[in-house]
């Protein structure tokens, strides 16, 4: 399929998803405008106020697609009861406004939405599609919300599709940073038992998986961005062990980490056996479907 020359806009542009797409977007050709809550200060810029409900006509009238990834990361703070207000109203009342301002025909006729595996809550060994029923957890409830805000955008009759990504690994941040440290220091062993499916995937894979969802509007609901080999967190902690030439070994024990995480520490160990099925089935081919080549594609950057 030949893709047509899109203008695209991307809310979270600043981020580790939204600066690469945005990178690769234009590098094939596509015009990027980004979304800031701040007055702009670059041409590709253009304001929107999620927090006070302001996106006029105007910002997305010439615009084809909207990309929509802003909201508070999920792991950056601990999960005081502000910060999980935050969490929720940061995805579901920006995606509301971005949804109703197409469905009031401000000129978009795509939406990708940003989501997350975390729907379907710690399921043990099950194997778990985008058919799988959901989970009844506050970050499972949170991306229900999410998802459900771009329904004023679906009953206009406008393509939606909702990226369900995973752990993202990248040198450039995200949860390989920290991790990287650790395994550098031969700290880098399991958490918790180790048992528990990571679903993971390249940032490289996330940007290409993004654009097909853009270029492909055939291509609606939800979509799991995941590898299509998930691997056990003790596994994960082995290869980049491997990768570094580092022992990991070391455990970090489930009480330890709910003591310095709290609430988040039951997310974070989850055990999400998730596969990209719906990319499959549409013919998407990963460039770093197994960890270990992806984790010797990506530590042998400079």
């Amino acid at each position: 399929m030949t893709a047509r020359r899109q203008r695209v806009a991307i809310t979270g542009a600043s981020g580790l998803i939204g600066g690469a797409l945005s990178s690769s977007l234009r590098e094939g050709g596509h015009d990027v405008v980004h979304l800031v809550r701040r007055e702009p200060s670059a041409g590709h810029e253009r304001q929107w106020d999620p927090a006070a409900g302001q996106l006029t006509r105007d910002v997305l009238a010439d615009v084809d697609t909207v990309v929509h990834l802003a909201g508070a990361g999920v792991g950056d703070r601990r999960w005081t009861p502000e910060y999980k207000s935050l969490i929720h109203s940061s995805r579901v009342d920006g995606t509301d406004l971005v949804a109703r301002a197409i469905a009031d025909g401000a000129g978009p006729t795509r939406l990708v939405s940003a989501s997350a595996i975390g729907i379907y809550g710690d399921r043990g060994d099950e194997v778990l599609t985008e058919a799988s029923a959901e989970a009844v957890t506050f970050l499972a409830n949170v991306v229900r919300d999410w998802e459900a805000a771009t329904i004023p955008a679906k009953d206009a009759g406008v393509p939606v599709a909702h990226a369900r990504t995973g752990i993202v690994l990248s040198t450039k941040g995200g949860a390989l940073t920290p991790m990287l440290r650790l395994g550098r220091l031969g700290l880098g062993g399991p958490l918790g038992s180790g048992r528990q499916w990571m679903p993971w995937i390249t940032l490289a894979d996330t940007v290409a998986a993004y654009t097909r969802l853009i270029e492909d509007p055939s291509i609606t609901g939800p979509v799991n961005l995941t590898a299509p080999h998930p691997v056990r967190q003790r596994e994960l902690a082995r290869g980049l062990g491997r990768a570094l030439h580092r022992p990991a070994v070391l455990p970090a024990p489930r009480a330890a980490m709910r003591l310095v995480l709290g609430e988040f520490a039951d997310e974070a160990l989850a055990s999400v056996r998730v596969l990209p099925q719906r990319l499959l089935d549409e013919g998407f081919e990963h460039a770093h479907p197994r960890l270990d080549d992806a984790l010797a594609h990506l530590l042998a950057r400079p």
